[in-house]
Protein backbone atom coordinates (compact mmCIF):
# COMPACT_ATOMS: atom_id res chain seq x y z
CA UNK A 1 0.00 0.00 0.00
CA UNK A 2 1.54 3.36 -0.97
CA UNK A 3 1.00 6.29 1.40
CA UNK A 4 2.73 9.75 1.74
CA UNK A 5 5.30 11.29 3.48
CA UNK A 6 3.20 12.93 5.38
CA UNK A 7 3.65 16.47 6.77
CA UNK A 8 6.81 18.53 5.77
CA UNK A 9 8.04 21.26 5.73
CA UNK A 10 10.90 23.66 4.03
CA UNK A 11 14.32 24.23 5.06
CA UNK A 12 16.94 26.81 4.03
CA UNK A 13 20.48 26.62 3.52
CA UNK A 14 22.68 29.88 2.58
CA UNK A 15 25.99 30.14 1.80
CA UNK A 16 28.49 32.92 -0.26
CA UNK A 17 28.52 35.62 2.39
CA UNK A 18 30.35 38.00 1.25
CA UNK A 19 33.00 38.31 0.55
CA UNK A 20 33.39 34.91 -0.70
CA UNK A 21 30.00 35.77 -3.00
CA UNK A 22 29.58 33.20 -5.83
CA UNK A 23 30.64 33.93 -9.33
CA UNK A 24 28.27 33.28 -12.02
CA UNK A 25 28.68 32.31 -15.89
CA UNK A 26 27.34 35.39 -16.53
CA UNK A 27 31.13 36.54 -15.00
CA UNK A 28 29.29 38.56 -11.99
CA UNK A 29 29.11 37.61 -8.67
CA UNK A 30 26.96 37.44 -5.98
CA UNK A 31 26.25 36.58 -2.59
CA UNK A 32 24.51 35.89 0.07
CA UNK A 33 22.58 33.14 -1.53
CA UNK A 34 19.96 31.06 0.01
CA UNK A 35 18.36 27.69 -1.50
CA UNK A 36 14.85 26.22 -0.13
CA UNK A 37 15.28 22.74 0.41
CA UNK A 38 12.96 19.62 2.02
CA UNK A 39 14.38 16.37 2.03
CA UNK A 40 12.04 12.98 2.82
CA UNK A 41 13.34 9.60 4.08
CA UNK A 42 16.85 8.68 6.17
CA UNK A 43 19.80 8.75 5.31
CA UNK A 44 22.07 5.78 5.60
CA UNK A 45 24.79 4.81 7.97
CA UNK A 46 27.15 5.05 4.82
CA UNK A 47 25.43 8.48 3.35
CA UNK A 48 25.07 5.87 -0.03
CA UNK A 49 21.22 6.25 -0.63
CA UNK A 50 20.70 10.03 -1.18
CA UNK A 51 18.73 10.82 -4.54
CA UNK A 52 18.40 14.78 -5.53
CA UNK A 53 15.43 15.41 -7.43
CA UNK A 54 15.61 18.24 -9.67
CA UNK A 55 12.04 20.65 -10.40
CA UNK A 56 10.89 22.11 -13.92
CA UNK A 57 10.72 25.33 -14.81
CA UNK A 58 8.10 26.94 -12.14
CA UNK A 59 8.16 24.18 -9.58
CA UNK A 60 9.72 24.36 -5.95
CA UNK A 61 10.89 22.51 -3.02
CA UNK A 62 7.79 21.13 -2.49
CA UNK A 63 8.01 17.54 -4.04
CA UNK A 64 6.33 15.42 -1.81
CA UNK A 65 4.13 15.59 1.51
CA UNK A 66 1.79 18.09 2.51
CA UNK A 67 3.47 21.52 2.81
CA UNK A 68 2.42 22.78 6.58
CA UNK A 69 2.86 25.98 5.44
CA UNK A 70 0.87 26.23 2.27
CA UNK A 71 -2.55 25.16 3.25
CA UNK A 72 -1.73 20.99 3.43
CA UNK A 73 -0.50 21.32 -0.35
CA UNK A 74 0.28 17.89 -1.50
CA UNK A 75 4.25 18.21 -3.40
CA UNK A 76 4.45 18.45 -7.50
CA UNK A 77 5.70 14.69 -7.66
CA UNK A 78 3.56 13.35 -4.97
CA UNK A 79 2.49 10.54 -7.08
CA UNK A 80 5.79 9.43 -7.43
CA UNK A 81 7.84 10.38 -4.38
CA UNK A 82 6.75 8.20 -0.67
CA UNK A 83 6.84 5.20 1.16
CA UNK A 84 6.44 2.19 -1.85
CA UNK A 85 6.22 4.46 -4.78
CA UNK A 86 8.40 4.68 -7.67
CA UNK A 87 11.18 7.12 -5.22
CA UNK A 88 10.50 4.88 -2.32
CA UNK A 89 11.22 6.97 0.97
CA UNK A 90 11.59 3.60 3.03
CA UNK A 91 14.72 2.90 1.29
CA UNK A 92 16.16 6.63 0.05
CA UNK A 93 17.16 9.47 1.39
CA UNK A 94 15.14 12.00 -1.43
CA UNK A 95 16.38 16.09 -1.68
CA UNK A 96 14.58 18.55 -3.63
CA UNK A 97 15.87 22.53 -3.58
CA UNK A 98 14.27 24.75 -5.30
CA UNK A 99 16.45 26.75 -7.96
CA UNK A 100 18.77 29.59 -7.92
CA UNK A 101 17.02 32.33 -9.67
CA UNK A 102 13.24 30.81 -8.33
CA UNK A 103 11.25 32.88 -6.31
CA UNK A 104 10.01 29.77 -4.19
CA UNK A 105 12.46 30.31 -0.80
CA UNK A 106 16.09 30.24 -3.19
CA UNK A 107 17.59 33.41 -4.09
CA UNK A 108 15.80 34.92 -7.04
CA UNK A 109 14.75 38.55 -8.96
CA UNK A 110 12.43 38.58 -6.21
CA UNK A 111 14.37 38.45 -3.25
CA UNK A 112 15.95 41.83 -1.14
CA UNK A 113 19.49 42.91 -2.48
CA UNK A 114 21.30 43.33 1.08
CA UNK A 115 23.30 46.94 -0.61
CA UNK A 116 19.92 48.09 -1.13
CA UNK A 117 17.19 46.90 0.92
CA UNK A 118 14.90 46.51 -2.05
CA UNK A 119 14.09 43.59 -4.58
CA UNK A 120 16.79 42.80 -6.40
CA UNK A 121 14.43 43.07 -9.95
CA UNK A 122 16.47 43.04 -13.34
CA UNK A 123 19.42 44.00 -11.14
CA UNK A 124 19.71 40.77 -10.08
CA UNK A 125 22.32 38.92 -12.72
CA UNK A 126 21.55 36.21 -14.93
CA UNK A 127 21.89 32.58 -13.86
CA UNK A 128 22.30 29.63 -16.01
CA UNK A 129 21.25 25.96 -15.46
CA UNK A 130 25.15 25.31 -14.55
CA UNK A 131 24.95 27.80 -11.91
CA UNK A 132 22.18 25.91 -10.46
CA UNK A 133 23.67 22.85 -10.38
CA UNK A 134 26.75 24.63 -8.79
CA UNK A 135 24.75 26.05 -5.92
CA UNK A 136 23.16 22.67 -5.76
CA UNK A 137 26.50 21.18 -5.15
CA UNK A 138 26.85 23.36 -2.13
CA UNK A 139 23.51 22.07 -0.48
CA UNK A 140 24.76 18.81 -0.88
CA UNK A 141 28.27 19.81 0.75
CA UNK A 142 26.22 20.83 3.46
CA UNK A 143 24.07 18.11 4.02
CA UNK A 144 27.47 16.21 4.31
CA UNK A 145 26.73 13.37 1.31
CA UNK A 146 30.25 12.49 -0.59
CA UNK A 147 28.19 11.13 -3.45
CA UNK A 148 25.10 11.13 -4.76
CA UNK A 149 23.00 7.50 -5.14
CA UNK A 150 21.23 9.35 -8.12
CA UNK A 151 20.33 12.54 -9.87
CA UNK A 152 16.81 12.79 -11.54
CA UNK A 153 14.47 15.46 -12.55
CA UNK A 154 12.05 15.64 -15.92
CA UNK A 155 11.75 19.29 -18.14
CA UNK A 156 14.29 21.57 -17.18
CA UNK A 157 15.43 19.28 -14.32
CA UNK A 158 17.06 16.61 -16.56
CA UNK A 159 18.94 19.55 -18.16
CA UNK A 160 20.52 19.79 -14.77
CA UNK A 161 20.46 16.13 -14.35
CA UNK A 162 22.64 16.22 -17.80
CA UNK A 163 24.14 19.14 -16.22
CA UNK A 164 25.35 16.84 -13.06
CA UNK A 165 26.72 14.19 -14.99
CA UNK A 166 29.26 16.48 -17.12
CA UNK A 167 30.14 19.13 -14.18
CA UNK A 168 30.60 16.15 -11.72
CA UNK A 169 30.95 12.95 -13.09
CA UNK A 170 32.37 11.68 -9.57
CA UNK A 171 29.16 12.84 -7.62
CA UNK A 172 26.41 12.42 -9.40
CA UNK A 173 26.20 8.52 -9.21
CA UNK A 174 23.48 7.45 -11.70
CA UNK A 175 21.46 10.21 -13.83
CA UNK A 176 17.78 9.77 -15.63
CA UNK A 177 16.68 12.69 -17.41
CA UNK A 178 12.66 12.58 -18.15
CA UNK A 179 11.32 14.21 -20.91
CA UNK A 180 14.22 16.93 -21.44
CA UNK A 181 16.86 18.26 -23.78
CA UNK A 182 20.61 18.96 -24.44
CA UNK A 183 19.41 21.93 -25.95
CA UNK A 184 15.99 24.28 -26.98
CA UNK A 185 14.91 23.96 -30.54
CA UNK A 186 14.31 27.05 -32.21
CA UNK A 187 10.36 26.44 -31.74
CA UNK A 188 10.90 26.15 -27.89
CA UNK A 189 12.99 29.51 -27.66
CA UNK A 190 10.51 31.40 -29.95
CA UNK A 191 7.37 29.72 -26.87
CA UNK A 192 9.61 31.09 -24.33
CA UNK A 193 9.89 34.61 -26.19
CA UNK A 194 6.76 35.26 -26.74
CA UNK A 195 6.01 34.17 -23.05
CA UNK A 196 8.55 36.94 -21.93
CA UNK A 197 6.95 39.60 -24.23
CA UNK A 198 3.71 38.86 -23.07
CA UNK A 199 5.10 39.65 -19.46
CA UNK A 200 7.60 42.73 -20.33
CA UNK A 201 4.40 44.48 -22.88
CA UNK A 202 2.28 44.10 -19.95
CA UNK A 203 2.06 48.28 -18.95
CA UNK A 204 2.64 46.95 -14.97
CA UNK A 205 5.89 45.34 -15.33
CA UNK A 206 7.68 48.94 -15.56
CA UNK A 207 10.88 47.29 -16.32
CA UNK A 208 10.62 44.68 -14.10
CA UNK A 209 10.36 47.25 -10.77
CA UNK A 210 6.90 46.22 -10.05
CA UNK A 211 7.43 45.06 -6.31
CA UNK A 212 4.88 46.56 -4.21
CA UNK A 213 2.86 47.92 -6.85
CA UNK A 214 1.40 45.16 -8.26
CA UNK A 215 2.58 42.05 -10.75
CA UNK A 216 2.22 42.35 -14.70
CA UNK A 217 -0.45 40.27 -14.07
CA UNK A 218 -1.93 39.96 -17.49
CA UNK A 219 1.20 39.63 -19.19
CA UNK A 220 1.79 37.04 -16.88
CA UNK A 221 -1.60 35.38 -17.35
CA UNK A 222 -1.17 35.07 -21.48
CA UNK A 223 2.62 33.72 -20.75
CA UNK A 224 1.59 30.84 -18.76
CA UNK A 225 -1.70 29.97 -21.18
CA UNK A 226 1.32 29.47 -23.80
CA UNK A 227 3.39 27.82 -21.76
CA UNK A 228 0.79 25.50 -20.96
CA UNK A 229 -0.07 24.77 -24.32
CA UNK A 230 3.68 23.28 -25.32
CA UNK A 231 3.22 21.16 -21.84
CA UNK A 232 0.01 18.80 -23.45
CA UNK A 233 -0.78 17.17 -26.67
CA UNK A 234 -3.67 17.15 -29.08
CA UNK A 235 -4.77 14.36 -27.89
CA UNK A 236 -5.28 15.24 -24.40
CA UNK A 237 -6.84 18.12 -24.65
CA UNK A 238 -9.44 16.55 -27.55
CA UNK A 239 -10.13 13.90 -24.69
CA UNK A 240 -10.73 16.48 -22.04
CA UNK A 241 -12.47 19.23 -24.08
CA UNK A 242 -12.84 18.58 -27.41
CA UNK A 243 -14.65 21.65 -28.74
CA UNK A 244 -16.82 21.46 -25.70
CA UNK A 245 -18.93 25.05 -24.96
CA UNK A 246 -18.28 26.91 -22.01
CA UNK A 247 -21.61 27.02 -19.62
CA UNK A 248 -23.93 27.54 -22.98
CA UNK A 249 -25.46 25.61 -25.20
CA UNK A 250 -24.64 28.05 -28.70
CA UNK A 251 -21.90 29.84 -29.50
CA UNK A 252 -22.13 33.30 -28.27
CA UNK A 253 -21.28 35.62 -31.34
CA UNK A 254 -19.11 37.68 -29.36
CA UNK A 255 -15.40 38.18 -27.59
CA UNK A 256 -16.66 36.08 -24.53
CA UNK A 257 -15.13 33.03 -24.17
CA UNK A 258 -17.19 30.41 -25.74
CA UNK A 259 -15.19 26.80 -25.45
CA UNK A 260 -13.77 24.88 -22.37
CA UNK A 261 -10.49 24.41 -23.04
CA UNK A 262 -10.09 28.54 -23.47
CA UNK A 263 -11.54 28.44 -19.82
CA UNK A 264 -9.14 26.13 -18.58
CA UNK A 265 -6.50 28.00 -19.89
CA UNK A 266 -7.13 31.05 -18.37
CA UNK A 267 -8.07 29.46 -14.93
CA UNK A 268 -4.34 28.39 -15.08
CA UNK A 269 -3.26 31.37 -16.66
CA UNK A 270 -4.63 33.11 -13.04
CA UNK A 271 -3.68 31.08 -10.88
CA UNK A 272 -0.45 30.72 -11.95
CA UNK A 273 0.06 35.02 -11.08
CA UNK A 274 -0.89 33.94 -7.62
CA UNK A 275 1.84 31.58 -6.46
CA UNK A 276 5.26 32.89 -8.80
CA UNK A 277 6.90 35.71 -9.42
CA UNK A 278 6.64 37.18 -13.19
CA UNK A 279 10.55 38.10 -13.15
CA UNK A 280 11.66 34.63 -12.01
CA UNK A 281 10.11 33.49 -14.85
CA UNK A 282 11.96 35.77 -17.53
CA UNK A 283 15.72 34.48 -16.14
CA UNK A 284 14.29 30.77 -15.86
CA UNK A 285 13.26 30.49 -19.42
CA UNK A 286 15.96 32.68 -20.47
CA UNK A 287 18.80 29.94 -18.13
CA UNK A 288 16.46 27.12 -20.20
CA UNK A 289 17.03 28.76 -23.58
CA UNK A 290 20.89 29.55 -23.13
CA UNK A 291 21.24 25.36 -22.39
CA UNK A 292 23.50 23.87 -24.57
CA UNK A 293 25.59 20.31 -23.81
CA UNK A 294 27.22 20.32 -27.00
CA UNK A 295 28.91 23.68 -27.35
CA UNK A 296 29.61 23.51 -22.88
CA UNK A 297 31.09 20.29 -22.88
CA UNK A 298 32.01 19.22 -26.41
CA UNK A 299 32.73 22.33 -28.62
CA UNK A 300 29.79 21.26 -30.55
CA UNK A 301 30.09 18.10 -30.40
CA UNK A 302 27.01 15.87 -28.39
CA UNK A 303 29.85 12.75 -28.39
CA UNK A 304 32.16 14.81 -26.98
CA UNK A 305 29.82 16.31 -24.38
CA UNK A 306 29.64 13.17 -22.69
CA UNK A 307 33.02 11.99 -23.07
CA UNK A 308 33.28 13.48 -19.61
CA UNK A 309 30.71 11.58 -17.67
CA UNK A 310 30.73 8.80 -15.40
CA UNK A 311 26.74 7.93 -14.22
CA UNK A 312 24.81 4.93 -15.10
CA UNK A 313 21.59 6.76 -17.30
CA UNK A 314 18.33 5.80 -17.82
CA UNK A 315 16.62 8.36 -20.13
CA UNK A 316 13.04 8.69 -20.34
CA UNK A 317 10.45 10.33 -22.97
CA UNK A 318 7.30 10.30 -23.80
CA UNK A 319 5.38 9.72 -27.36
CA UNK A 320 3.29 12.75 -27.30
CA UNK A 321 5.54 15.32 -25.76
CA UNK A 322 6.16 17.43 -29.17
CA UNK A 323 8.08 19.89 -26.70
CA UNK A 324 11.06 17.62 -26.47
CA UNK A 325 10.21 14.88 -28.59
CA UNK A 326 11.81 11.63 -28.74
CA UNK A 327 14.04 12.13 -31.59
CA UNK A 328 16.18 14.67 -28.41
CA UNK A 329 16.20 11.77 -26.00
CA UNK A 330 17.71 9.50 -28.87
CA UNK A 331 20.15 11.75 -30.34
CA UNK A 332 21.35 12.04 -26.41
CA UNK A 333 21.66 8.35 -25.61
CA UNK A 334 23.04 7.91 -29.01
CA UNK A 335 25.86 10.20 -27.80
CA UNK A 336 26.03 8.62 -24.30
CA UNK A 337 26.73 5.09 -25.73
CA UNK A 338 29.66 6.42 -28.54
CA UNK A 339 31.19 6.98 -24.85
CA UNK A 340 30.62 3.47 -23.86
CA UNK A 341 27.79 4.58 -20.87
CA UNK A 342 25.61 2.14 -19.86
CA UNK A 343 22.25 3.91 -20.57
CA UNK A 344 18.96 2.50 -20.85
CA UNK A 345 16.27 4.25 -23.05
CA UNK A 346 12.84 3.80 -22.97
CA UNK A 347 9.75 5.65 -25.03
CA UNK A 348 6.29 5.36 -22.94
CA UNK A 349 3.47 5.41 -24.72
CA UNK A 350 1.35 8.22 -22.68
CA UNK A 351 -1.35 10.87 -24.07
CA UNK A 352 -0.15 13.44 -21.87
CA UNK A 353 2.05 15.57 -23.71
CA UNK A 354 5.20 17.02 -21.99
CA UNK A 355 3.80 16.70 -18.16
CA UNK A 356 3.43 12.59 -18.97
CA UNK A 357 6.23 12.64 -15.94
CA UNK A 358 4.11 14.75 -13.12
CA UNK A 359 0.57 12.79 -13.75
CA UNK A 360 0.54 9.17 -11.98
CA UNK A 361 2.30 7.07 -14.76
CA UNK A 362 2.83 3.31 -13.71
CA UNK A 363 5.15 2.23 -16.55
CA UNK A 364 7.78 5.20 -15.13
CA UNK A 365 7.14 4.51 -11.51
CA UNK A 366 7.89 0.76 -12.55
CA UNK A 367 11.47 2.36 -14.40
CA UNK A 368 12.52 4.07 -12.08
CA UNK A 369 11.63 2.19 -9.17
CA UNK A 370 13.52 -1.15 -11.04
CA UNK A 371 16.81 1.32 -11.99
CA UNK A 372 17.03 2.99 -8.58
CA UNK A 373 17.44 -0.86 -7.15
CA UNK A 374 19.55 -1.78 -9.26
CA UNK A 375 21.89 1.75 -8.35
CA UNK A 376 21.60 1.13 -4.50
CA UNK A 377 22.26 -2.39 -4.53
CA UNK A 378 25.64 -1.83 -6.90
CA UNK A 379 26.33 0.29 -3.92
CA UNK A 380 25.15 -1.97 -0.82
CA UNK A 381 27.67 -4.58 0.51
CA UNK A 382 26.05 -7.44 0.49
CA UNK A 383 24.81 -9.42 3.64
CA UNK A 384 25.92 -12.94 4.62
CA UNK A 385 24.39 -15.02 6.88
CA UNK A 386 26.68 -17.65 9.22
Amino acid sequence: MHSSVGSVHTQYFSFAQPPNEMNLECARSIGPLTLAYETYGQLNQDRSNAVLVLHALTGDAHAAGYAQDRDDTPGWWEVMIGPGKGIDTNRYFVICSNVLGGCMGSTGPGSIDPTTGRPYALSFPMVTIGDMVRAQNKLIDHLGIPQLLTVIGGSMGGMQVLEWAGRYPERGGSAVPIATTTRHSAMAIAFNEVARQAIMKDPNWNQGDYYGRGQPGHGQAVARMIGHVTYLSEEALRKKFDRRLQDRGAFSYDLDTDFQVGSYLQHQGEKFVHRFDANSLLYLTKAADYFDLAEYYGRGSLAQAFSAAKSDFLVVSFSSDWLYPTAQSKAMVQAMKKNNLQVSFCEIEFDYGHDSFLVPNPPLSQLISGFLDKQLRSVTPPRYCL
